[in-house]
């Protein structure tokens, strides 16, 4: 084919495409139009199943606060704690306008053998119920279930006091008295799934010892003289009224604090024991692990001096008696264990656990 007859072909193709291509063009102006570009934003919901309170939090991708609620928790009934933590992701969902996509949960005790029972909750009435299972049927969303101290690390391991640490044992101080652990920002599970239940150790035989207490106190689990019996809130009542025999009146922790600063020796005398346990119990776990950081949350966590005073006792009590483990209180305070419910639903989000920051 000659130069010219080419060019003649494809002057002509292009008339017969060009009217086409023109109208393809103007189509949207005729009232077509490609459906928007959906950008999804995925919404962690989390809860804190608590002795005394249940919260529900929605983080977003980067751990900001959407929504936050927390109600009573019916410590006695376990139908009516499932019917509580429903109602909490019923109550974000309609305020978020969104639909939870996964939910985490971190409750006392122990989820448990391919059914997930829990087990070792101090909340007793959760104990031998399937909790993941029953809330899996009610919201139809997957549900995860961990001990709520292992919430409490997982949180300040991610984003919290412990956010540059290797090692990270964290430790819960209130109605009970748990621990976590974290590794390269990995919870750590042993086959009993009970890593970092220090508070049923017994407590160092020393201490009664040296403080000339002959009381024996039983331990919800069955044991005596568990760590959990002296250091919990109520361990530190009985403390202090095991200190003041003459009287009646027993005090909360809170009360304890307010009357030693107000000047009453057994008050103080109580707070100093639980700082000595404390140190003593910490140390065994510092032998042990020989973590980088321990982390405290609970009601505790709170008393005046806590990491201060604990830190100056443990070289006293830690093998070689060198002690470079940090000690700090809970960057989230109440809130650190259920950020760490909501980070469990990383996963199921597709999202990793390691750095939340790093994603926008």
């Amino acid at each position: 084919m000659t130069r010219t007859a080419k060019q003649f072909v494809r002057q002509s193709m292009r008339s017969i495409f060009k009217p086409l291509e023109s109208s393809v063009k103007q189509a949207p102006k005729a009232g077509f139009s490609r459906p928007p570009r959906l950008t999804v934003q995925p919404f962690q919901f989390g809860i804190d199943l608590g002795g005394t309170k249940t919260e529900l939090i929605v983080l977003d991708r980067v751990g900001r606060t959407q929504f936050k609620q927390r109600v009573p928790t019916p410590a006695s009934h376990y139908q009516a704690i499932v019917q509580a933590i429903v109602s909490l992701v019923r109550q974000a969902e309609t305020s978020l306008g969104v639909t939870a996509q996964a939910l985490g949960v971190g409750a006392p005790g122990t989820p448990f053998g391919l059914d997930g029972r829990l087990k070792n909750a101090n909340t007793t009435c959760l104990i031998g119920q399937p909790l993941a299972t029953d809330l899996q049927n009610l919201l139809a969303i997957p549900v995860i279930v961990e001990n709520d101290a292992n919430c409490l690390v997982l949180s300040e391991a991610t984003d919290g006091a412990a956010s540059g640490a290797n090692t990270v044992f964290g430790v819960i101080l209130g109605t009970g008295v748990g621990g976590g652990l974290v590794v390269n920002k990995q919870l750590v599970n042993g086959p009993n799934r009970i890593t970092g239940e220090w508070g049923h150790n017994p407590l160092p035989r020393w201490f009664k010892q040296k403080n000339a207490m002959t009381s024996r106190r039983q331990c919800y689990c069955g044991l005596e003289d568990c760590i959990e019996t002296y250091l919990s809130g109520q361990g530190l009542s009985l403390t202090y009224k095991e200190l003041n025999r003459a009287s009646d009146e027993t005090l909360t922790a809170k009360d304890i604090v307010q009357t030693a600063q107000s000047g009453d020796e057994a008050a103080r005398v109580a707070i100093e024991h639980y700082f000595d346990a404390l140190s003593q119990s910490l140390a065994t776990v510092i032998n042990v692990i020989d973590p980088d950081i321990i982390v405290f949350g609970g009601g505790l966590s709170q008393l005046p001096s806590l990491c201060a005073s604990v830190q100056a006792r443990l070289s006293g009590h830690v093998f070689g008696g060198d002690v470079q483990t940090r000690l700090a209180v809970a960057t989230h305070g109440d809130s650190s264990g259920v950020r760490g419910a909501a980070w469990l639903t990383r996963p199921y989000l597709g999202q990793s656990l390691d750095h939340p920051h790093d994603q926008t």
